[in-house]
This record gives structure tokens, sequence and C-alpha cells, in this order.
């Protein structure tokens, strides 16, 4: 699809990439990332983003293009705060907007955003929800990097985790829930997940039926994903998460995420930046995010089995800064 402007072409382009291996969550599995790249091209610079339209929010491939039909032809970044809301249509736009004000000014987008020069984060590797045994062996193969995120959900979530600790005895283990645990069930994992070491758990109750975290005491962090979007949706969270995990799709964009940080860190809220799966494309202005935040969780690329030149950098469970030739 595309849209012309008096000096500024917008396309989008949806593109496939196949993963390395299934990746399964509490909500279902999937053997490709499904991404929309939007390229905004003014006076012969290029800009780019990339974002993942996610169904648990009401967007689709087309839905998501379809936002990009009928923008103003003077479109900023500011304006764009206005005109879209929150999800990964302004994401994919809004960073690409980065990314062609950097190329155009010759200036990198962290200085743009008046930020400190960026480092390697560590990042979270991602084991997806399987069977006991098969989460075990995962969890040996990635037994040297510093820190995994297990998804969980289902009615073996203890077996997996013991499976996932004897697998991985000394690494630094966080879980993440996708919603798919009761009350009653959180209640009766809490102190097992204490015991096995876990140090964060994500989203362990739905969006919107999680008031009793505010009334019960939380044995460990715990961490709001689809319960935060937003600055919006920041004030609901109060009492009830410790912690909140800044996605650039949700947040609508690098310019939204940065003052979401900042809002959540008023608050008393712990930074967690995670990520869709995605290319390094779409992890890579999240790195500016992620600059001192508690946990990083930007693996997308490593569940890939293919992915975009000038790709980013990990090695040693870090993640690099991208190049000028990826972004921004």
């Amino acid at each position: 699809m595309q849209e012309r402007f008096d000096s500024m072409e917008i396309r989008t382009n949806p593109e496939t990439f196949r993963l390395a291996e299934t990746f399964a969550i509490s909500r279902g599995s999937r053997d490709v990332a499904e991404v929309l790249t939007v390229r905004i091209e003014e006076h012969g610079m290029v800009g780019r983003g990339e974002c993942v339209p996610y169904a648990r929010y009401g967007e689709s491939m087309d839905s998501v293009s379809d936002h990009v039909v009928g923008l103003p032809p003077d479109l900023t970044r500011e304006g764009l705060q206005e005109t879209l809301p929150a999800g990964a249509a302004r994401n994919a736009l809004d960073c690409a907007l980065w990314d062609l004000a950097a190329k155009q000014s010759g200036v990198r987008a962290w200085r743009l955003a008046g930020l400190q020069r960026p480092g390697p984060v560590v990042t979270a590797f991602t084991l997806s929800l399987d069977t006991p045994e098969r989460m075990e062996a995962s969890a040996r193969r990635c037994a040297g990097r510093p820190l995994l995120k297990v998804k969980l959900g289902g009615e073996e979530d203890m077996a997996r985790l013991e499976a996932v600790r004897r697998g991985a005895p000394d690494t630094r283990i966080i879980v993440d829930a996708n919603e798919g645990w009761s009350a009653e069930l959180y209640l009766e994992l809490a102190p097992h997940l204490v015991r096995l070491g876990v140090q964060l758990v994500e989203q362990p109750l739905s969006a919107g039926k999680d008031g009793m975290l505010a009334e019960i005491e939380r044995l460990l962090p715990v961490c709001a994903d689809e319960s935060v979007h937003d600055r919006a949706t920041l004030p609901a969270l109060k009492g009830k998460y410790d912690a909140v995990n800044i996605k650039l799709d949700k947040a609508g964009g690098l310019t939204e995420a940065l003052a979401l940080r900042d809002a959540a860190r008023e608050q008393g809220h712990d930074i967690m930046v995670g990520c869709m799966v995605g290319t390094s494309l779409a992890m890579a202005p999240a790195i500016l995010l992620a600059q001192g935040a508690t946990v990083v969780d930007l693996d997308g690329p490593l569940l890939l089995a293919e992915d975009r030149d000038h790709a980013l950098e990990y090695e040693g469970g870090r993640v690099h800064p991208p190049r000028p030739e990826l972004w921004g």
C-alpha cells in the first residue's frame, strides 16, 4: 500500500520471517513472525520502522495498514501522537520518522532524543511453552545465558518450571504467564516461584481482572504487560504491580515509550523493556529505551531463522546498539 503526500511517500509492506522453531505461549503457537514494515521517504532519504500487529489488541495487517491511509501531508512525530492511538501502526510510523530524522540530520537518533550514547544490554532469552521434558532440554542448551524468560500458563506449569530449573540451575529466571492463571492458581504457585529462585513474574492474571494483586502480599515482583500500554493506562496499575513491561508496539512508538518510562519510574515502578516476535529493525529503537532498565527482553531476532541485513549483534547474552545502516 502506498500514500503520496507533497514531498513525503509512505509505504507499508507486510513481511514474513521464519522462526528457528515453533514459538508457543498460553494463547497459541506460531512458526513465522509476521511483521509490517513502514518506509517513509522524503527528499531522497528513507526512514524505516517495523511493527507486529497483535490480535490480542484487535489488530491485523489490514487494520494497521489502513491507519496509514489519509494521514496529513505535514506528518510529524508530535502530530502523530494526536492523530493515531497507541498501537502497532503508530509505532512503525513513529520509529520510521525517528530514523528519517536521523538520516536527514546526520545525527544519531539517541542524540536527537536527548539520550546518552547507548551501550550493550543484557537481554533475556525466551523458552516457549512446551512439555516439561522439552523445556528442560531447551533450558540445558541455554544454561550459559545470563537470563531466561520462561513462558507458562497451563496445567503443568510447576512441572515445567521445575524442569527448567534442573536444566539451568544457576541461571536467573523470570516467568511470563501471559494472563494464563487464575487468582487462586497464582496464590498457590507464588511460594514455589520464590523457592525456585524466580526473580519476577509477568502478567499472571488477565488485564482488568488483576485487582487482587493490590490486596495480597506480593512474594516476588509482579510486572504488568497486557495491563499497560501507554501513560493513560499507568494510574490503574498503582498498588498492583511492581514493574511495567514497556513495548513499542503497545505504547505506539519510541516517543510515547520514553515518556511512559519516565512516568512509570515517577510512580515507583521498575522498568522492563520487552518486544513482540520481530526482526532487528523492531528491536533497534527499543535498545535506546532499554538503557538502565531493570529487565530487558529484546530477543526477537534470536528466535528467527532469518533476519534483516545489518542485523543487531548478540553476544554473551547481550545485544548491542544498532548500526546506522539498520536504524537511527
